[in-house]
């Protein structure tokens, strides 16, 4: 029964319709939590929508939770105590627990919780589970991890050198470090939103300098999750003709 069930929650497989379905439900499910944030305001609506899809999730990770040795193939005790401190499960816990959360905001104290209405957005997350296309994309990101790791840090140091520079060179545009580092990584990006620049000539010779690199820079980890996808597209159509 048990195993059976494992089946059904995971990823629809060949011909599963029960499964199939599952994967839907949880999807809609996913999809029907997210847009009470796109509001400001509460009513009784968003309420129910609430209400109703952490049930489900709660289902969904309860389910998990009770089949977790059939996940790790380890039919013991450990599987079930390790299975709550897998990545997915923390983010099926946090995406519950805002609906928990009763905000008094005469409390100044828990006004501060206000976020966890925002943290509901993580359940976008969980999607990762049912959809295939999702799977393919982040199995692409976790084999390309190293070479996007390399990109990564070569990115966090280039703006820290930039924002020292653009920091030294123009004192009075740039009140602390940290608008450096903010103008230097939205430089880095091209995004340019022009609430903080460089307004010396020597200081737009830096930005001009950081956008050029920032192109290089940004263009390297498309270029390495594009080679990545391409290989795991080709790889599942090889895995469909056999």
């Amino acid at each position: 029964m048990r195993k059976r069930v494992f089946e059904i929650i995971e990823k629809a497989d060949g011909d599963d319709r029960i499964s199939a379905v599952y994967d839907f439900v949880i999807i809609a499910a996913i999809i029907l939590s997210l847009i009470p944030l796109a509001f400001k305001t509460e009513n009784i609506v968003f309420s129910v929508i609430d209400k109703v899809c952490c049930a489900l999730f709660i289902v969904d990770y309860l389910l998990r939770l009770i089949t977790a040795d059939y996940k790790y193939d380890k039919r013991s005790v450990l599987s079930f105590l390790r299975y709550p401190f897998s990545i997915m499960a923390l983010i099926d816990l946090i995406s519950i627990l805002p609906t928990f959360i009763q905000i008094n905001s005469g409390l100044k104290v828990l006004r501060v919780l206000r976020m966890a209405r925002a943290m509901r957005v993580l359940r976008v997350f969980k999607a990762t589970r049912y959809s295939r296309s999702i799977s393919i994309i982040v199995d692409v990101f976790r084999r390309s991890k190293e070479p996007l790791k390399a990109v990564g840090s070569l990115a966090a140091v280039y703006i820290v050198i930039a924002a020292l520079v653009i920091f030294n060179v123009e004192p009075d545009s740039f009140n602390t470090f940290f608008d450096a580092l903010y103008w230097a990584t939205v430089s880095l990006t091209t995004v340019g939103y022009g609430d903080i620049y460089p307004v010396t000539a020597i200081g737009r010779a830096v930005a001009m300098i950081s956008s050029v690199f920032g192109i290089a820079i940004v263009a390297l980890p498309s270029g390495i999750i594009t080679a990545g996808y391409l290989s795991a597209i080709e790889g599942e159509s090889e895995q469909d003709d056999n």
